[in-house]
């Protein structure tokens, strides 16, 4: 009984809380949604994988990275799709080639952040429509206290009333916390994968163009350097 009679509680507390609360519930489903995927996406495995990982590090200054290229073939994690462009075979200068790098790279920390702006829209909008739903919940109790339909003397009823209209603020309140740390979170870890796969690309660089040497083609002639980034 004890808690059936709770669930109705917090059941009335929502329904109570009008059209905005349910705006608010829409909201926190769509932040929950996007940490969930976050968390799956950007798992350091998913984004780094470890075998390219140890195979980056294993390959020795001036050696073609075949079993590399192999390797990356069936791999889609955001790693692989920069590293091939890198090791793509094609006739071009270490500054083409970190060019090349660098925007494909930009694409892949656009794809990390993809749904981080919808986490920011939900920091910023729900506690504005937490507080909107109690304002208007506010002016509802003064104009039925205006209107006659609430006596001043009703203490009680003028409490309720106020409370019902805060329940929106609580809720946009406890959506937007938990969004923003979300929010953080994953900025920082956007970040922090960055600078790892740098670390390794610009290693994997310098082992390719060791010693100045330019790295050969077997691509078609005249085939554009910028096709690599596509």
């Amino acid at each position: 009984m004890y808690y059936l009679a709770l669930f109705e509680n917090v059941q009335d507390f929502f329904i109570k809380g009008g059209v905005f609360m349910a705006v608010l519930l829409t909201i926190s489903f769509v932040a929950v949604t996007v940490i969930l995927l976050r968390l799956v996406a950007l798992r350091r495995r998913a984004v780094i994988p470890v075998l390219i990982e140890k195979e980056i590090y294993k390959l020795r200054p001036g050696d073609d990275p075949d079993h590399l290229r192999h390797l990356i073939q069936d791999d889609t994690s955001p790693l692989s799709r920069i590293v091939e462009v890198a090791v793509r075979p094609f006739k071009a200068t270490k500054q083409e080639t970190l060019e090349v790098v660098q925007s494909r790279a930009r694409q892949e920390i656009v794809r990390l952040e993809s749904g981080l702006f919808v986490l920011e829209i939900v920091v910023g909008i729900a506690p504005l429509l937490g507080l909107l739903g109690a304002v208007t919940g506010l002016v509802k109790v003064f104009s039925n206290i205006g209107s006659g339909a609430m006596s001043t003397a009703d203490l009680k009823g003028i409490a309720s009333g106020i409370g019902e209209a805060l329940s929106t603020t609580i809720v946009g309140l406890a959506i937007a916390i938990p969004a923003l740390v979300a929010f953080s979170y994953f900025s920082r870890r956007v970040e922090r994968l960055a600078v790892e796969m740098e670390s390794l690309l610009t290693d994997l660089i310098e082992k390719i163009f060791h010693g100045g040497k330019q790295r050969e083609s077997y691509a078609p002639e005249g085939e554009p350097l910028e096709e690599a980034a596509r």
